[in-house]
């Protein structure tokens, strides 16, 4: 019996921590807000679905991105940018790409400051179409 407590023990001592991800710092959040305009078009680019609320809890949060090809393209991973909308635009792409796997974002927990922040995500698929998505996360 003491093995198996020993076991189980150790087997728990090397799962790998799930780290939480600072999406966006406390300096960032106090950028300037960007001028970038958001337009709107219609594209056979890459469809891009934020699969988590907007409203978020400032202190921990699922953000999960799901990617979808279209037209029988695939994604280009090297291809994805996630960009805080601020002056100096921020790049997050580093920040997130831990969670990436396949076609889907997944950080189950992350956290940013108190505030709205419009995050643009982009991906190109093999035939260099780009899909564009603007969300806004409402910290509180």
């Amino acid at each position: 019996m003491k093995y198996a407590i020993a076991f189980c023990a150790a087997c728990a001592l090397s799962l790998p921590a799930l780290a939480q991800v600072q999406l966006i710092t406390d300096a960032e959040a106090h950028l300037p807000e960007s001028k970038t305009t958001v337009t709107r078009a219609i594209t056979r680019g890459p469809g891009i679905r934020f699969d988590s609320a907007t409203d978020v809890p400032a202190k921990s949060f699922s953000f999960k991105v799901v990617l979808e090809p279209r037209g029988g393209a695939k994604l280009d991973p090297q291809s994805l940018k996630v960009e805080y909308l601020k002056d100096p635009v921020v790049d997050l792409t580093d920040r997130v790409k831990v969670g990436l796997k396949g076609d889907t974002i997944d950080l189950p927990q992350t956290k940013v400051p108190v505030g709205t922040h419009p995050i643009r995500i982009s991906v190109k698929d093999s035939e260099g179409r780009t899909g564009t998505q603007i969300i806004s996360l409402n910290a509180k």
